[in-house]
């Protein structure tokens, strides 16, 4: 069992309390903190700090025994850890992006590095070779965009907002309601000349308002979006590409799994987020961040149904725990909500990260106890077994994130 040290991605769109109060640190943080990042990635690996010893990625310690640290999924992972833990926590919308597919990924690492462009360039759409399925799951209400919603809804929020300027537009897609349809305003929208866009947005901004003042009624949360996003970013496409994304709400405790090709943003909320190894993003709007419409095009899915809001179901391999099912073998998240005084036996079999996040709990193993107030993880090897976790008098939550196999 080892402690981690995790490291903080400051980004525009993050909050100056959520991590910062999570970890006991000073409220408000000198810098927007969007991520808190716990695995093994490159791009921000957590650190552990062995007895004596200097700090070093968690990586260097599995490729110094990936037998003790992934048990069997050493050859299926090829050693390296599978998943990626994140604590997310947004102020501001994120960028409309979705993820490529393993094929996708592997293609796009090879023929960006063909033609020499840095791992760490800005224009880069591809820095690995692995596709980045997530799973989001909220600690507070969330709100995001999610995959195309359903045409003929979309046709009826568009005629709802009544922006002459669009009606070209919104017969293209009443003419072909479908994912042919879909594709084709999408693409429509994302490629329009600023010189338009400059005219369509301000436009789009008053349909939203007269909606608004003659009662939204189910459409008001849309009509609110579309307010917030153009006034943040004015002259950008995303702002009408986002009238085609599902709107949803989870509470605290529900999920989603975005799988490749979906095209979602996140608008506001925390939440614990868990995916495979990766950072593929490829950006179709709303962010200053480098935007490459061919290559998004290229891997989108206009045809997948909506993802459904999952709940935590009891875990049937381990009592007191819930786990949150997805559809691949990189990553498995579960849930524990103790009362004070609680012990559960902690499972799975390979390499997981444990990650309080209220209360305070300690993990007994054979080899010690480690002390986990809020905001902190250990990460736990395959040869970690017979753990157990208890809480403290107060209770705790926690999440284990390991892979699925």
């Amino acid at each position: 069992m080892e402690l981690l040290e995790n490291q903080i991605r400051t980004y525009a769109w993050g909050s100056r309390t959520v991590i910062a109060e999570l970890l006991g640190e000073p409220v408000p943080s000198p810098h927007p903190q969007a991520e808190l990042w716990l695995g093994a990635h490159p791009g921000a690996p957590s650190l552990v700090r062995p007895a004596g010893g200097s700090p070093r990625p968690l990586g260097e310690l599995i490729a110094a025994d990936p037998d003790a640290a992934l048990g069997d999924g050493r050859d299926r992972w090829e050693g390296r850890l599978p998943f990626l833990l994140k604590v997310l926590a947004a102020d501001e919308p994120l960028s409309l992006q979705a993820h490529p597919s393993l094929a996708q990924a592997q293609e796009g690492w090879a023929r960006e590095n063909a033609a020499g462009i840095a791992v760490d360039a800005p224009h880069r759409n591809y820095r690995d070779a692995n596709h980045k399925p997530e799973l989001i799951c909220a600690l507070t209400e969330f709100v995001a965009l999610v995959g195309f919603r359903e045409p003929a809804r979309t046709v009826e929020l568009l005629q709802a907002l009544a922006v002459p300027e669009l009606a070209s537009h919104t017969e293209l897609l009443a003419g072909q309601p479908n994912p042919d349809g879909l594709r084709a305003l999408f693409t429509t929208w994302i490629t329009l000349p600023q010189s338009v866009l400059d005219g369509l947005v301000p436009a789009l901004q008053d349909g939203a308002v007269r909606l608004l003042e003659r009662g939204a009624g189910e459409w008001a949360g849309e009509a609110r979006m579309v307010l917030d996003l153009s006034e943040r970013y004015p002259d950008d496409a995303g702002v009408l590409a986002a009238l085609l994304l599902n709107r949803i709400t989870l509470s605290p405790g529900q999920a989603l799994f975005l799988p490749a090709g979906n095209l979602h943003a996140y608008l506001s909320g925390a939440g614990i987020e868990l995916m495979a190894n990766s950072d593929n993003v490829l950006r179709g709007g709303l962010t200053p961040k480098h935007v490459d419409v061919p290559e998004l095009l290229r891997v989108l899915d206009f045809g997948a149904p909506p993802p459904p809001v999952r709940e935590p179901v009891d875990d049937p391999d381990a009592t007191g725990w819930r786990r949150y099912a997805v559809e691949v073998e990189e990553f498995l998240l579960r849930r524990a909500d103790l009362d004070g005084r609680d012990k559960l036996d902690l499972p799975g079999s390979g390499a997981r990260i444990l990650l309080c996040t209220d209360g305070e709990a300690t993990v007994e193993g054979p080899d010690g106890t480690v002390e986990l107030p809020r905001g902190a993880a250990v990460f736990l090897a395959a040869s970690d077994v017979g753990g157990v976790l208890a809480s403290g008098d107060d209770g705790a939550t926690v999440f284990l994130a390991g892979d699925a196999l």
